[in-house]
């Protein structure tokens, strides 16, 4: 998902985006530690992503 997608997006479902993401960092984490991760690959993704929608919502709020 890129920056300018999330932009368009409301303070809302943000909120919902960044709590889904965390959700499931913290899922891939845990599989991880039990070696049962398939693709480690994805954890990268998921964290630039949760990173994107925490930078464009901060912007929002100072707004």
């Amino acid at each position: 998902m890129k920056a300018a997608e999330l932009r368009d997006l409301g303070a809302d479902e943000l909120g919902t985006r960044e709590r889904d993401l965390t959700d499931q960092l913290f899922r891939l984490r845990i599989q991880k530690s039990m070696g049962q991760l398939e693709a480690p690959g994805k954890i990268k993704v998921v964290r630039r992503d949760l990173a994107r929608v925490k930078t464009v919502l901060r912007g929002k709020t100072k707004e």
